[in-house]
């Protein structure tokens, strides 16, 4: 009998990014057009501490806050931890502290950087100072960082309306997420059957079905699933959405229909884009093929196949 060796677990180098959109209330507008003129803006809670950065609702009381005052731009450091190697996209390009800052006039502490030549030179209790950005725009960076600073003296919080000129009204902050992954001995099964233009799934001994892709384990039993079982390529449209947003750097027409098709043979449906058809076309138990990406490692989309809509009680429990 020949015994043949699992196939090497894959990994591949990830990145996940995209531009987080929001749009700022009446607190954080102020806050952050105030820092782009050098103004650091606190909120008052209902028991009279001052919340630095303000938030906009009482995190004892759950009260709306809207009385803001301002606070200094010295304050004493309550904690720190030292980065000696800054990653790219962080305050400093050298290493330097993370400091947990309390601003004078303020009861919380602000999470920015602290500009010093080495750990020996921080400490709890520490003066510093804000040390703003030559050019500001309305946002967190708008402090470049914190240095060290000498002066005590005492510092009441004085009111403030919040009104600036051309407010802040929304910001957009990129978000990152850079890793290693690895899909596990079972998806890698699965990845390296689509490289040879077949879909192959995993069996539950347990309750009998099949994963596409394949988990390694039955989510509902909580068993191995180790039977490997090939699937389609033929499937079943079960539900779909059609998307109307074209999406940065993806060299796909709008509108088009993305759909969870289950696959002939399959216990769940995976996702995949419908071409070869009008959107306007697709529903329910269209019956369809994969068309294979030109290196042939993966479906690119799935078309019509032409054959009769599959009837409603073949995939109801797929939806």
């Amino acid at each position: 009998m020949t015994m043949t060796q699992p196939p090497e677990a894959l990994r591949a180098p990830l990145v996940v990014e995209f531009p987080f959109t929001r749009s700022l209330g009446p607190v954080q507008s102020a806050f952050l057009t105030g820092l782009r003129e050098r103004t650091v803006l606190g909120v008052r809670t209902e028991a009279g501490a001052v919340l630095v950065p303000p938030v906009e609702y009482d995190p004892a009381t759950a009260a709306e806050l809207r009385e803001l005052v301002e606070v200094a731009a010295t304050g004493t450091v309550t904690t720190w931890a030292w980065n000696p190697e800054p990653r790219p996209g962080q305050p400093l390009a050298t290493p330097f502290a993370w400091v947990l800052v309390r601003l004078d006039g303020a009861d919380t502490a602000l999470l920015h950087a602290l500009d010093a030549p080495g750990p020996e030179a921080v400490r709890t209790g520490m003066r510093v100072r804000i040390r703003w950005a030559a050019e500001r725009a309305g946002a967190i960076t708008d402090i470049a960082c914190f240095e060290p600073y000498e002066s005590t003296a005492p510092y009441e919080p004085t009111a403030h309306d919040g009104r600036f000129e051309d407010p802040v009204t929304g910001i957009v902050a990129p978000a990152r997420l850079d890793y290693t992954y690895s899909p596990g001995r079972a998806q890698t099964r699965y990845l390296h059957g689509l490289a040879e233009r077949r879909t192959v799934g995993e069996r539950c001994p347990s309750c009998a079905k099949v994963y596409v892709p394949p988990r390694g384990a039955c989510p509902t039993c909580g068993v191995a699933t180790t039977d490997q079982v090939e699937v389609g390529p033929r499937g079943t449209v079960t539900t779909f959405c059609i998307v109307n947003i074209k999406a940065k750097n993806l060299d796909i027409e709008v509108p088009y229909v993305y759909a969870h098709i289950a696959l002939d043979g399959a216990g769940l449906a995976l996702h995949g884009r419908i071409g070869g058809i009008p959107y306007d076309e697709v529903r329910m138990g269209l019956r369809v093929e994969p068309v294979w990406s030109e290196d042939g490692r993966y479906p690119d989309h799935y078309r019509p196949t032409g054959e009769p809509d599959a009837d409603y009680d073949t995939y109801k429990e797929l939806l």
